[in-house]
C-alpha cells in the first residue's frame, strides 16, 4: 500500500475545519484545475481527472472532529482510500492531514505517486487558503 500524506496548520478551532471537510460539496474548492465535471452531495462526489479517469467517491466513515474517510463507489483502476484527519495543535488551531492510501503496483506507483502527492499538497494548501 502506498501512503501519501500532506498536512497543514489552520488557525481555526477543530470543529470549524471538520465541518468544512465533512461536506463533500466543499471539496470542489480544494481541487486543482485538472478536475472537471464535478458533481456532489454532502456524502458523495464524482469528477473527472483530466487525462486520467472519472472517479466517484462516497464518505465511508465519519468520526466527529477527528476523521473523515471516503472510498470509491465504482471500481477504480486501483484500490484507494481518501482520508482527512483533524487534530488540535499547540497554537489553538487545527492540524489537518490529507492521507491518500492507494494499492499501486510498481508501474502504477511510478506513474501515479507524483500526481497523487501533488493533489494532496494542493488540497491542503487550498484548505489553508480558504479557512486561513
Amino acid at each position: 500500500m502506498t501512503i501519501i500524506e500532506s498536512s497543514v496548520e489552520i488557525g481555526l478551532p477543530i470543529d470549524k475545519v471538520y465541518n468544512f471537510l465533512e461536506d463533500l460539496n466543499n471539496h470542489q474548492q480544494l481541487m486543482p484545475d485538472n478536475i472537471y465535471n464535478w458533481s456532489s452531495t454532502a456524502d458523495e462526489a464524482s469528477f473527472t481527472i483530466q487525462n486520467m479517469a472519472k472517479l466517484a467517491i462516497k464518505i465511508s466513515s465519519r468520526l466527529p472532529n477527528s476523521e473523515i474517510t471516503a472510498v470509491p463507489t465504482e471500481k477504480p483502476p486501483f484500490d484507494v482510500e481518501l482520508k482527512w484527519t483533524v487534530a488540535p495543535n499547540d497554537n489553538g488551531g487545527t492540524t489537518a492531514k490529507h492521507i491518500i492510501s492507494a494499492d499501486l503496483n510498481m508501474m502504477m506507483k511510478m506513474l501515479a505517486a507524483g500526481p497523487l502527492q501533488k493533489l494532496a499538497d494542493h488540497q491542503t494548501q487550498k484548505l489553508k487558503e480558504i479557512l486561513g
